[in-house]
Parts: C-alpha cells; structure tokens; sequence
C-alpha cells in the first residue's frame, strides 16, 4: 500500500490572438461585474461555464493503442486562477500525456493519524512521459498552425518558438508542467504480490476493510478520474450489497485498423487520432 503512485500531468500552450474576442478582454472590474450580475440574474452568459468546452484526445506515435493526449482548449490566455494574464488577447490549450509510467509513492511517517504523509510522486522519471511531453510541444504546434487558425493565430507565447530540442522541450516542461489533479493507483486491485484489493474491493489480509476510491486502479485511466471513479463506486455499491451486477457492455468502440503504424488515421490531419 502507498506504491504506484500515479497522477496526469498537463502545462499551458499559449498563443496571442490576431482578434479581440478572448477571454482576456473580459478581466477587468465592470466586466466580472456584469458576467456575474448576470449570472446571479439570469443564470447564463460567460459566468455559467469553466470555458474548458472543448476537448479531445490524439495519439502521441504509432503503436499507441488509445489516444493519450488529452487536450482542452480555452478561449483566453491565463491561468485557472485568472492570474498572469497578458496584456492582449490570447487563446491556450492545456496539454499532457496521459499514461505515465513513473511511478510515485506515498508513505506514513508516524504513529500519529494527523501526521502528514510523505508523498513522492516521481514525475518524469522514466523516458518514455519525457518522449511524450515532447509529442505534445511538436503535434500541437502542428495543429495550431494549420491554415483554419490562420485568422487567429499569433505568436507562440510559450513555449515559445525558440523551444526546439528536445533537451529544450524537456527543460520547459520540468519549469512548467502541472498536476491536473488526478493522483490514483496506490491500492490497486488485483490478485498479485502488489495489490492492495482484490476483485471485490476488499483488502487483502484484513477482514471487513475494503477501499472504494480512485486509488484502487492498478493503471491511471487515459482521461479525467471523476467519471471512472463515480463507476468504480457504483460497481463496489453493488459489490457490497450483493446485487446482481449489469450485464456487460456491447457497445462498438471505433478503432484505427493502422494504428500499430501510423499516429493518425488520415493526413493532412483531418483526424489525429
């Protein structure tokens, strides 16, 4: 218990914008006054959304059967918290690999339940996240710079064009890259040495203990953790009190025939997957 540590991993690819419709013309007093006056009013407008509304997920190279990385763009260039926005308008897209294969640790350090624990998460340690945050610097500039952003695209904010190499790439990502809040897998579920749970979430050893949380996954899923975990706790619900579980899924799930040799499915990247 406390190995396996594992967490997604993003940072902030940001673009000025040629036309004045981001979000960074929206940051002064008499704006956040009016957006939230109507959302207290009429519950709609820029107040009602976190402006992450679009998403999607591209293969980092050939060989990689599911998509991992994730992508979601935001119409303004800042940070979650509003703060270190430039004077300007802009646009960004958080970008990560999203199966790491550093692994972390979390351990206690004292008999008293209040004491923190040390928490170790290793980030980057192995080549392979450190390959895939270099994919994310070089695809992503490949899709921003296709003709449909023309009319928006303006510098490259950061990295920034003069980011090329790899030991350049690798140096901007350990300045810059950020938790996306997703820390799992330190009681995975499995029959192993190494798991914590078996099958029916209970804990190996311990009679009457089982762990229903985000923990229990042997491997990070390849997306945010709420939906998984909300299904992971549905499951042990059922588990626990002895229902006869549903049936299994037979819906189709699309696949790429190619995707043991190419990256993405049709060029000129009409579909990056």
């Amino acid at each position: 218990m406390g190995e396996n540590l594992q967490d997604h991993l993003e940072f902030y690819f940001q673009f000025r914008c040629k036309q004045p419709i981001s979000l960074n013309g929206q940051l002064g007093p008499w704006s956040k006054f009016k957006i939230g006056t109507r959302w207290l009013l009429k519950k709609d407008g820029l107040g009602a959304t976190n402006h992450f509304e679009s998403c999607g997920f591209i293969r980092s190279k050939a060989g990689v059967e599911w998509p991992d990385l994730q992508y979601h763009f935001l119409p303004g260039a800042m940070r979650y918290d509003g703060k270190e926005a430039f004077a300007g308008h802009g646009f960004q897209v958080h970008i990560g690999h999203n199966k790491p294969k550093s692994r972390g640790t979390v351990k206690v350090v004292s008999a008293d339940p209040k004491g923190a624990p040390k928490i170790r998460f290793n980030y980057l340690e192995h080549e392979d996240d450190r390959e895939g945050f270099r994919a994310c610097v070089r695809l992503t500039r490949e899709i921003i710079n296709q003709p449909a952003m023309d009319p928006y695209r303006a510098e490259e904010i950061q990295p920034g064009e003069q980011i090329n190499t790899d030991e350049e790439i690798d140096a901007f990502v350990r300045q810059t890259v950020e938790s996306a809040y997703h820390p799992s897998c330190t009681c995975p579920m499995g029959t192993d040495q190494w798991a914590v749970v078996d099958p029916n979430t209970r804990v190996h050893g311990i009679q009457g203990l089982r762990v229903v949380d985000s923990s229990i996954f042997p491997t990070i899923p390849n997306g945010n953790l709420n939906s998984p975990t909300i299904m992971v706790a549905e499951r042990a619900a059922d588990l626990i009190r002895g229902k006869t579980p549903l049936a299994p899924s037979v819906a189709t799930v699309g696949m790429d025939e190619q995707w043991q040799q190419r990256q993405r499915a049709a060029s000129p990247l009409r579909h990056l997957s």
